[in-house]
């Protein structure tokens, strides 16, 4: 291949990194504006996001509607009370008729006894409605204190299972939607990373296509003029630098101003016999890059944070 097809073909070469390396960028700068745009979302939602109800807020205490149907028995005297009044007519009028007949003092006593005895019946029967109310009274007590017990223990029972469903709910959407905007956040970053490592990717295989082309025919048709300029050894201070003029390109650190630091070897060995440590003129600011009469770039080391040195 030619001199005029070499430069070309590295002409090319670069033309296409350089591309290659705006894409990976590009495609960076974007995965971060996801990223950003994502946090932002995630403050948004959770600032809208609506109050979760208790569906069982609503019970309402039913106990105070439950009574007892046996609290107000009564005792029904009232007719034991026109019995007793009527055997007290009926001995008067008796007393009266024995009097007017002149009956004997035996047949009153007889009297008055069946009229104790009838009186007695009357206390009985009332004793007896006491003593049932009193049964009925028990019962319906018993009957009410297990209902509203029951009653307690639901409004219990309901207060928990609302107190747990909101806590469920409310954890249950809350990892929802965490887990959802991380999962995209997480995305972007990975593919920030990615277009990153495309970027040095990209940037390492250009230089070394480029270096590792045979530019020795070049360099040797040239070799008396260069001879007449001065050699780019490492006691000059403005050393060749032209990515065209180097091989075994390896990207081995960054300055702190974040410009690449590579190793390479001279393909024509009068530049420099051994291995070296610098930059690459085609990345560095223009303002240190000096256009040598021979075609290629030298490199104000002075106006940069990177030493040129043999290592």
């Amino acid at each position: 291949m030619g001199d005029a097809g070499r430069m070309a073909q590295a002409g090319v070469t670069l033309g296409l990194g350089l591309a290659q390396l705006s894409f990976q960028k590009q495609q960076a700068r974007d995965a971060k504006r996801r990223e950003q745009g994502l946090k932002r979302e995630m403050k948004v939602v959770e600032g809208r996001r609506p109050d979760i109800i208790n569906p069982y807020e609503g019970v309402e205490d039913l106990s105070s509607m439950i009574s007892n149907p046996f609290d107000n028995l009564s005792v029904a005297t009232q007719a034991a009370e026109m019995q007793a009044e009527e055997a007290d007519i009926s001995l008067a009028n008796t007393l009266d008729t024995l009097r007017a007949t002149g009956a004997s003092a035996g047949g009153a006593t007889a009297l008055a006894q069946a009229a104790l005895q009838s009186k007695k019946q009357i206390a009985a029967s009332i004793e007896k409605q006491e003593v049932e109310n009193e049964r009925f009274r028990a019962e319906g007590e018993a009957k009410v204190m297990q209902a509203r017990m029951a009653e307690a223990q639901r409004l219990q029972q309901a207060d928990v299972l609302g107190s747990e469903f909101m806590y469920g709910e409310a954890e249950r959407r809350n990892v929802e939607e965490l887990n959802r905007l991380q999962a995209q956040i997480t995305g972007a970053q990975q593919q920030q990373a990615a277009a990153r490592q495309g970027a040095a990717a990209v940037a390492g295989s250009t230089i070394t296509s480029i270096g590792q082309q045979d530019w020795g025919g070049m360099f040797s048709k040239k070799s008396n003029s260069q001879s007449n300029t001065g050699s780019g050894s490492t006691g000059n201070s403005e050393p060749a630098s032209d990515v065209r003029l180097k091989k075994n390109i390896k990207l081995i650190g960054k300055s702190p101003s974040g410009l690449n630091i590579y190793s390479f070897e001279y393909i024509d060995k009068k530049y420099g016999k051994h291995k070296y440590q610098g930059v690459m003129s085609n990345e560095i600011d223009s303002q240190a890059v000096i256009k040598h009469k021979d075609g290629y770039d030298r490199v104000d080391y002075s106006k940069l944070d990177v030493e040129f040195k043999q290592i």
